[in-house]
């Protein structure tokens, strides 16, 4: 019986150090996975603060458009919509942009004032950090705001007016 006793002794601690290694091989696994847990420590964390603050910021300028603009283009609806497809126009990502312009147009929103707004943004292209979302979002905002703004020290050529062309005369 000594030897039996031996060898199912074995046979179970085998068995305990494969589980322990199959165990100890799949947790080694899984937090490669999921990342560096330090790198997920620093992140930036929003608060219910920051987030408050951010809708105030929006809602102040909702209420700034209202004030400055008249008409239609002024309300709420039409300031989100039009900015959103004046910066998707911006980024190139004309097929969105136009299913906003149908959304906006529904709301009886003024066309010409996105079309207005995305001429002052062009103008002020490049004042526009494209690695910087606020830039394009605070310019897309001013030119919504006031859509004749010019960029400083740039001076717009004015055009003569075009001439008429004369007909020739018909040849006899």
């Amino acid at each position: 019986m000594g030897r039996a006793e031996g060898v199912l002794r074995v046979a179970l601690l085998h068995g305990l150090v494969v589980a322990g290694l199959a165990l100890w091989i799949g947790l080694g696994a899984a937090s490669a996975q999921s990342g560096d847990s330090r790198a997920q420590d620093q992140s930036p964390k929003t608060t219910a603060a920051d987030a408050a603050k951010d809708g105030q910021r929006k809602t102040d300028e909702f209420v700034e458009a209202a004030k400055t603009i008249n008409g239609s283009a002024g309300n709420p609806e039409c300031v989100w919509l039009g900015r959103r497809v004046v910066s998707l126009m911006w980024r190139d990502d004309l097929d969105t942009a136009f299913r906003h312009l149908d959304l906006y147009d529904r709301f009886g929103c003024p066309g010409g004032h996105v079309q207005a707004t995305f001429r002052c943004l062009v103008r002020f292209g490049g004042s526009i950090d494209p690695k910087v979302a606020e830039t394009l979002n605070g310019r897309v905002h001013a030119c919504w705001i006031n859509p004749n703004a010019q960029p400083q020290g740039v001076t717009v050529p004015v055009l003569p007016a075009p001439v008429p062309a004369t007909p020739a005369p018909a040849a006899k």
